[in-house]
């Protein structure tokens, strides 16, 4: 499985990139690990000149489910149809409205979202769901 993120910072510091990836990860969690870096113009910003982002949501479809994963994915032992849940995704494609999606109280001035693509396929007793949009916060 492969999960990536982007992230930004300034510094003044003269360390070489390979150098700064190997400090970087002998202070961060075990869980976090700096694989690339790359100096970028002053003006871009990590978040706000993001072109497309991708999210991903697991469904542990085994009878039993994961006690190590139970976090970070959903678990429903009933048998899913795999091929009616890659038929639905496609409604998701599109630009739409997902205001009834929204929290309230957030700044967000707008619940339009362009969904690119959704995808949805099996990995063993796994379900996952894949959304590529604009953007997805509201």
């Amino acid at each position: 499985m492969h999960f990536g993120q982007v992230a930004n910072f300034k510094t003044e510091s003269q360390i070489s990139l390979d150098k700064l990836i190997l400090a970087l990860n002998s202070n961060l969690k075990k869980s976090i690990k700096i694989k690339n870096a790359e100096e970028v113009s002053e003006e871009f910003h990590s978040r706000y000149n993001c072109k497309e982002k991708t999210y991903r949501y697991i469904i542990d479809n085994s009878q039993y489910g994961s006690a190590i994963y139970r976090a970070q994915e959903y678990h429903v032992p009933q048998k899913l149809d795999l091929g009616k849940m890659q038929e639905a995704v496609k409604y998701f494609e599109g630009t739409h409205d997902f205001k009834a999606f929204k929290a309230s109280g957030t700044s967000s001035k707008s619940s339009i979202r362009t969904i690119y693509e959704g995808r949805v396929y099996k990995d063993g007793e796994k379900i996952i769901i894949e959304l590529t949009g604009n953007r997805f916060s509201i």
